[in-house]
This record gives C-alpha cells, sequence and structure tokens, in this order.
C-alpha cells in the first residue's frame, strides 16, 4: 500500500508544465472563436438599440456588451500567462489586440462589470434621448438646434441653441466619474497603468511616443490655423460689431456655426472672399437635381465601384437606417456599421439633402469598403492599420468630390475656373483645418481624467482651459463644475476615441496626395480627382486588405510610400489659401491669449 502511494505521489507534478508556443496558439484560436460569436450578439443588440431607443433595446444592448466585454477581460487576463513568451510577430500582435479589444475594460469583479456595462449603456441612451426644452410642449433635438447655428445670425438665437444643448449634460457627470473609475480598475487588471495608457498602446509605439506624435503633427499646421483663425475673427467682429469678441482674441463659440466649434463652413457666407460668388451650391444643385436620401447614398457607392470595388450587399439596402424614423427615439449621429464580418454592412444616418451630408455619406461608406477589404483576415485582424486609417478612408474619397467629379456625374455643367480656388480651398479649410485642435482636445482632456490629472471637481474647468489653448474659442456665456460640458459631444458619453480624426486627418491628404501621383495628375493638389481610375483603386485596396495584421507604417507606406504622420500633404493642398490668408491678415493680430 506504502508503494502504491508512493508511485501516486510521485506521477503528480509538483507544478504545472510552463506554457508553450502551441499553447499560446490554442489559447488565441479559442478566444478568436468564442470574441467574434460574442461580438456578433452585441452589434446586432447595438443596433437594435441605435434605431430603436427603449427600456427593451437598452437591456438587450447592455447585457450583449457585458458578455462581451466580461469575456475580453476574462481572455485577456488569462493570456497573461504567455507573457514571457517568445511569440511568433503575428501571434504577438494578436495578443497585444486582445488587451486591447475594449475600450473599457470590464473589472474583474462581476458587480463591478454590471455597473459598467449599466453606466456606459445609460450615458449614450442619455445623449441619443437629449433634448432641449425651452418649454414643456416645445422641445428641440440636436439636428434642429444644430440648423439653427448653422442658418441663424442672430446671437442670441445662436446662444440660445448652444446653450439649450448643453442642458442635457450636467445629469451625466456623476456617471461619468463612476465610469472613469471602474474603466480604469478594467485597464489596470490588464496591466495598463489606467485607460488612458491602454488608449496609447495601439499604435505601434509607446503611449508617451504617440502622444508626442501628436504635437508633432499639429505643430506642422498650426500656422495655418492660426492664419485661419485671425481671418475668422476679423470677419465676424465686422458682422457682430467689437462687442462680440474680447480683447483676448478668442472667438465665441456659438458664433462658429457649429455646436462645438469643430467646424466653421457654417458661416462661410459670413467670411467669404470679398465680393466672392460661389460658382455654385451643391446644396442647391442637389434639391435641383432631386436627389433624396436613397439617390445620395448611390452616388457614394458609385464613386468606389468606379475604382474597382464590388458593389454593396442587397442587404445594406435592406437595413441601413437612412432617415430618421417618426415612430421611436434612434440615434442620428451618423455610423457605419459591419454586423457579421463584412456579410452584413449597413449605415446609420438620418440625412439631410445638403453638401454637408453628401460628404458624410462618401466617409460612412469609406467605413464599409474598409469592412469587407478585410473581411478574410483572422478576428483580431479584422480592422484598419490604426484607427485613424478607418477615419481616413472615406474622406480621401470626399476629398476627390471636386467640380471637375461634379461636372463627370453631372451636378454642375461647367468646371470654374481657377479664379474660384481660393473661394473652394477656403470652403475646405472651415472644415478640415478648423477641426484640427478640436480632434486632439477630445481625447487630451480624457486621457487627463483617466490618468487622474484632472481632478472630477475640475472637469468643466479643464475642458474649457484646452478649448481656449488650441481652438482660440470659448463659452458663450459664464460656464460652472455645475455645467458637464464635454457630454455635449457625442464621443464623450459614446466612449468612442478621438484622436482617430485628427490622425484620420492627417492621414486623408496624404492618402490623397499619393493616389493623385498614381492618377498622373498635374497642376494643384486641390484640383484632382481620381474617380474612375482603377490603379488608384487597387493602390487604396491592398492596403485597405491588410486589415491591421502589419504595423501601421506598413500599412502606410503600401499606400503612399510614406512610413510617417506628416501634416505636409496638407500644407501643400491649402498652400495657396495659406499665402492668401496671410495677405488678408497683414496688420491683424495673429493668435490670442488662452489664459
Amino acid at each position: 500500500m506504502i508503494t502504491l502511494l508512493l508511485a501516486l505521489l510521485l506521477a503528480v507534478p509538483s507544478h504545472a508544465a510552463a506554457p508553450t508556443v502551441k499553447d499560446a496558439q490554442a489559447f488565441m484560436d479559442r478566444a478568436e472563436g468564442v470574441l467574434e460569436t460574442l461580438g456578433r450578439r452585441s452589434a446586432f443588440a447595438s443596433w437594435a438599440m441605435a434605431t430603436n431607443i427603449n427600456y427593451s433595446t437598452e437591456w438587450l444592448a447592455g447585457d450583449a456588451d457585458n458578455a462581451y466585454s466580461a469575456e475580453a477581460a476574462k481572455l485577456a487576463h488569462e493570456a497573461r500567462k504567455y507573457e514571457k513568451l517568445k511569440l511568433p510577430a503575428d501571434l504577438a500582435r494578436k495578443f497585444l489586440a486582445l488587451k486591447l479589444t475594449v475600450t473599457s475594460p470590464a473589472p474583474p469583479d462581476p458587480k463591478d462589470q454590471k455597473e459598467l456595462s449599466d453606466v456606459k449603456v445609460w450615458l449614450e441612451s442619455t445623449y441619443g434621448k437629449g433634448k432641449y426644452c425651452p418649454t414643456p410642449d416645445k422641445c428641440k433635438t440636436l439636428d434642429d438646434l444644430e440648423d439653427v447655428l448653422r442658418s441663424s445670425r442672430d446671437p442670441k438665437a445662436l446662444l440660445d441653441a448652444w446653450q439649450g444643448w448643453r442642458t442635457i449634460s450636467p445629469p451625466m457627470r456623476p456617471k461619468y466619474q463612476r465610469f472613469a473609475e471602474l474603466s480604469n480598475m478594467g485597464s489596470r487588471d490588464l496591466g495598463f497603468k489606467d485607460t488612458a495608457d491602454l488608449w496609447r498602446s495601439g499604435y505601434d509605439m509607446t503611449p508617451e511616443q504617440f502622444s508626442a506624435e501628436l504635437d508633432r503633427a499639429y505643430i506642422q499646421m498650426k500656422p495655418l490655423y492660426e492664419a485661419l483663425h485671425a481671418y475668422v475673427r476679423r470677419r465676424l467682429i465686422e458682422k457682430y460689431g467689437p462687442d462680440a469678441l474680447d480683447a483676448d482674441g478668442l472667438i465665441p463659440e456659438h458664433l462658429t456655426g457649429n455646436m462645438w466649434g469643430q467646424s466653421f463652413e457654417n458661416i462661410y457666407d459670413l467670411v467669404a472672399p470679398p465680393k466672392s460668388k460661389p460658382a455654385f451650391d451643391l446644396t442647391e444643385r442637389l434639391k435641383a437635381a432631386k436627389y433624396d436620401e436613397l439617390k445620395m447614398v448611390k452616388t457614394g457607392e458609385a464613386f468606389f465601384t468606379s475604382l474597382g470595388f464590388e458593389k454593396l450587399p442587397a442587404t445594406f439596402w435592406e437595413r441601413s437606417m437612412l432617415t430618421r424614423p417618426r415612430d421611436r427615439e434612434v440615434q442620428c449621429h451618423a455610423s457605419a456599421w459591419d454586423v457579421e464580418n463584412g456579410q452584413d454592412l449597413r449605415i446609420k444616418m438620418c440625412i439631410k439633402i445638403n453638401a454637408e451630408d453628401f460628404v458624410t455619406i462618401h466617409h460612412e461608406l469609406g467605413h464599409n469598403f474598409y469592412q469587407r477589404a478585410y473581411e478574410k483576415q483572422p478576428y483580431f485582424f479584422r480592422g484598419s492599420a490604426n484607427d485613424g486609417f478607418h477615419e481616413a478612408l472615406g474622406d480621401t474619397i470626399a476629398l476627390s468630390v471636386t467640380p471637375e467629379y461634379l461636372k463627370t456625374i453631372g451636378l454642375i455643367d461647367t468646371v470654374p475656373g481657377p479664379e474660384g480656388d481660393i473661394d473652394l480651398l477656403l470652403n475646405k479649410a472651415l472644415e478640415k483645418i478648423a477641426f484640427m485642435p478640436f480632434g486632439l482636445i477630445v481625447d487630451k482632456w480624457r486621457w487627463d481624467v483617466f490618468t487622474g490629472k484632472t481632478k472630477p471637481e475640475d472637469y468643466n474647468k479643464a475642458w474649457w482651459a484646452l478649448v481656449r489653448k488650441y481652438q482660440g474659442l470659448k463659452p458663450g456665456n459664464e460656464r460652472t463644475e455645475n455645467d458637464f460640458d464635454p457630454g455635449a459631444k457625442y464621443h464623450i458619453p459614446a466612449n468612442t476615441p478621438y484622436a482617430r480624426y485628427f490622425l484620420a486627418n492627417i492621414y486623408q491628404f496624404q492618402f490623397y496626395r499619393a493616389l493623385c501621383k498614381t492618377h498622373g495628375h498635374t497642376g494643384p493638389l486641390h484640383r484632382c480627382s481620381y474617380y474612375g481610375d482603377k490603379a488608384a483603386g487597387k493602390q487604396l485596396g491592398d492596403m485597405m486588405a491588410m486589415g491591421s495584421s502589419r504595423p501601421w507604417p506598413d500599412a502606410l507606406e503600401a499606400a503612399t510610400g510614406e512610413r510617417q504622420l506628416d501634416a505636409t500633404a496638407i500644407l501643400e493642398y491649402f498652400a495657396p489659401l495659406k499665402a492668401w490668408l496671410d495677405e488678408q491678415n497683414k496688420g491683424q493680430t495673429v493668435g490670442w491669449k488662452a489664459e
């Protein structure tokens, strides 16, 4: 008996065998399969909530999100036992992707997991249902208020709309504080310092290097933004009088024509070059040509098919939401969806027949065509090289929406001569260049919240400090810590990282310049349209098909021949405008006082 017991004891290993690369591969195969299934369920539930906001769909979306997030966190925690292995590059890349799967990882405690999921759904649905009700029987949606900012030139009406939308966000403040705490718990459980560290770890460089890259690119184009800001400020003073702007040089945000001052394009009529007469109004042309919502999207699709891409699947047209329904609450914020790995592509928009939505449609379809291009990649490589690439893709197409293109598709009769170039470039700069500083501040604010640099009692103060420093804007009226103005921007309550949009604004010009070179374009860069060029389409498609399987410099090189984020393509595109702005700003103060 003693001999038998001794033999049994000797047969039991004193410790578990060390994991091997083969074990790591088997684990990863299982993780990809599990998360793909849960991700599909979450996508369907999220779509149901976004297109029909009610208690039941919120519950379903929250439950599905919780299931996915909890499993992703569990798998990511389990994966830590393979960290010391020397893994093949592709497998190591998948392990990092697993850790970065969710933007707010679930904490280890199931109760905390449930709370995090509930808070996330509450924040997003609160934004989606948000309305400004000046009287109990008269409520205005964000669409309504944006229409005021877009078209009114009454400062009181503008301020009322601007301030009114910000009444939806103060209740979010304590929820957002708790969200940040819970998200940090999950991030630390995965080995990150906090959620800011996690967010900045997906760019094939250290978080510190990534932040420095953004600042470097911003400095490259800052003189162009400052020149545009000075010119716009002077023209607004001409419209609203010197009392509208103080000596600090900051522009009141509600006068910019945009709810967050992230674009100045809606005040083009106020800042257009003197004696300028635009050659055409695209919104008017769309309406005159009897474009409806469907034709707007079909036209966007046709640009991609002209480059050699296949048409969108029939289910896209059956399942997308293109208009605001009258019978239910929905999230109208435009977004593109890949519900089932390239087999079920959709967009969600409340389309209006105007130039802005015409361009937005090209942008959103860029997501869909990108999603389908990498559908054959393994689960963890089904994404863009980094998230900025995804946002840039559609805008690269939109840059090609030039007068030459509009004439080709019959929206204008003749292409304006070079005498109208400043008008066109100024209009584009009011959108693209005005956005650049805003593209930085959203995540700069959140990174400081996640790291604890910005305390909950200073949320609003920190937000406006960044707005003043980078955008040169200020609030339309006094703001206090009773307000929560960051929450009035969709991407904050929706927990959508925003640095991607800053990156995209630079990448799109790099992509565009490279495709125009392939197209053989000569002359000013801003006049190029590669519509119908299948060689340019293949160049773009080859990069898209890589998904996230390679470091982003490799993907950038495939599309452009370059390996670094570089704003010189923006400067080349807007060079004629910069010279014109410098001439207009002679004798004027350029810049502002942020403090």
